[in-house]
This record gives structure tokens, sequence and C-alpha cells, in this order.
């Protein structure tokens, strides 16, 4: 049982149309381009319409990754969908998705880890198709973090995008997929990244001055101080129960909260910035769709080879962090 290899049988993305650049967010807040660039190297975000249901961009990201996988939506056995912007507290955002796309066949469960959420999701389906329990698990990263960003926050509002990352993982051959994960969470600091929805604090209320109390906050430079460690300290961990260093990866694909966070970690850890995928400037931070954002990209341009080695590296509320060591090897299937 031990043997089996389990890794991605295809990708798929959804980028709203609708763009926020930093000129349009220097009529809206006191801030500039050069400012914006310089403390995150964000350029754009894609935003989605109002009234237009979050899951949406989801569904559509999960049928392109299953057309990829040359699979059905009949052939899913279990939706993992990692969101900490559900358009419902109940249904599940994968229940929606799972109606949408058609699964019948499927569970369908929503995880929460913040933007760490795909990291937990892969080391979670990676569990139940190694026990043989389900064959094909489709994981969809759908954030709409335009719902909960206050516009008038100039330290916030800079920073967050939409958008839906899936893949479908299933049996590959034992050179390649997953060969190590790690997880970790912080709960004793948590409050330093928050985003309120049954209960809200006296001190969640200060925070939010503009009376938007269901949206997010964090105190900047601590999630910072945070994240440069938790990608450093994660991905050397990792790479350490690999048997591997930092050298020896041909890609980092990292969370995409914010380029000093991303340039940070990649010092720390020497690894040169042509083997760091970087897609913020584009997309801004998307939470937990970051990954799988960032790998359909990476695929469909040919910038994996297989038998590449990689890192999916994360950090995010919770507070919360996680790596996965993993070998390239797509169409690759049993």
């Amino acid at each position: 049982m031990h043997d089996l290899s389990v890794g991605i049988l295809g990708t798929g993305m959804f980028l709203p149309p609708d763009l926020l650049t930093n000129h349009d967010l220097e009529k809206m807040v006191d801030t500039s381009d050069e400012w914006i660039v310089r403390r995150t190297g964000m350029k754009q975000r894609h935003i989605l319409k109002e009234g237009i249901p979050s899951y949406t961009m989801g569904a559509e990201a999960a049928k392109l990754a299953i057309e990829d996988a040359g699979l059905t939506p009949m052939d899913i056995d279990l939706i993992i969908v990692t969101t900490e912007t559900p358009d419902f507290l109940s249904p599940s955002m994968a229940c929606l998705i799972q109606r949408d796309i058609n699964a019948k066949n499927a569970a369908a469960f929503d995880l929460n880890a913040a933007c760490t959420g795909f990291v937990y999701a892969v080391a979670t389906a990676e569990q139940f198709i190694k026990t043989g329990y389900y064959r094909h698990v489709l994981i969809v990263s759908n954030e709409g973090l335009s719902r909960v960003t206050d516009y008038s926050n100039r330290n916030t509002c800079i920073l967050f995008g939409d958008a839906a990352g899936a893949v479908v993982l299933g049996e590959v051959p034992g050179e390649y997929g997953i060969k190590e994960s790690v997880l970790y969470s912080y709960g004793d600091l948590g409050y330093n990244l928050t985003i309120p929805c049954c209960y809200i604090s006296e001190e969640d209320k200060e925070r939010r001055p503009s009376g938007m109390y269901r949206s997010v906050w964090q105190d900047g430079s601590e999630v910072f101080t945070f994240a440069v460690r938790a990608m450093t300290d994660s991905t050397r961990k990792v790479l350490e129960m690999a048997g591997k260093t930092p050298q020896d990866i041909d890609m980092i694909i990292p969370h995409q909260a914010n380029i000093r966070i991303i340039n940070g970690a990649a010092k720390r850890l020497k690894i040169d910035d042509d083997k760091v995928m970087v897609i913020l400037d584009k997309t801004g931070n998307i939470s937990s769709a970051s990954i799988p954002v960032a790998i359909d990209i990476a695929s469909r341009e040919g910038r994996l080879k297989n038998g590449d080695s990689l890192v999916m590296v994360a950090f995010g509320g919770g507070l919360t962090c996680g790596a996965i060591y993993y070998i390239w090897g797509k169409n690759q299937q049993h």
C-alpha cells in the first residue's frame, strides 16, 4: 500500500476578467503605483463582478482540471474545496461545485486553512488515495477575497484578488508525485490575521473603523515576520525529510502574498530567483488559489519537465504553514 504514489493528473484555473490595477487604487485610497510595486510586487488583481457567486470560479477551474486529466466529472470520488470566503456557511462550496459540474459520485467538503489551504488539501487527499479509499480526488482552491476586503483600508485593499485553481489527484508512477509533506498550525498566533463571521469581538470591531466587520484585518509586520520564517522552515523541513537541500530543487512555488516575503525566504534558502515561480504581479494575493493557479500556468507554459523537483510552500491565517516536496510527472497516469 505504501508504495502507491499520488500526484497531479490535471490542472485548471479561472481568473475573472475584470481587473483592478494600481492606478485604479490610486483613485480610491492614498497610495501610489510605485509604492504598491515596491512594497508588494503587485500591479493588478482580478475581481469577480458583484452579484456572481464565488463558487462559479471554482466550477470553471474544476471542469478544466478534470478535462486536462482525461477524466469526466463522474470519475471524481471526492471534492475538497479550500476557501476562506465561502458563499454560504452551508451548503459547502464543495457541494455547490459538485452540483454545478455534475460530479454525482463524489463526496464533498470544505477545508479552511486560509492561504495554506491547498497544501493542507493535497496532504489530506493523498491519504484517501494511498489507503485505496478513493481513486480520484478533485481539489479546488476557490477564493473571492474582494468580498472581504475593506476598500477604505489602504494597507489591505492593495493586496487581494479573486481566483480559483484546481487539480485532480490520483495514482502516478512511483518516481513521480508527492514525496514528502509537512503541515503546521500556530493557533496562539491566530489573532494576527482575522476575518470575523458569526461572532465579532469588541477588539475586532475597533480594528475595523469603517464598520465593515466581516473584512480581513492583519497585523502586517507580525504576519511578515512569521511568513518569512514559516516558509523558510517548512521548506527546509520537507527537503530534509526527502534527503535533499534547497539547491537540489528545480522550482519553488510559494504562496503569492508579497514579493518581499518570497524574496526574503528565497534568500535565506539560497535559492536563485529563476527557480522561484512568481505570479503575484498579475494576480495579487489570491490566498489558497495561489499555488494551484501558479502550477497551472507553469504547466501550460511548459516550465515544468517530467522529473523536475518542486517545493510548494505556503503560510496563512490560523496561523498555518506547510510544504510539499513533489516530483513533476504529468500525463504519466497509471
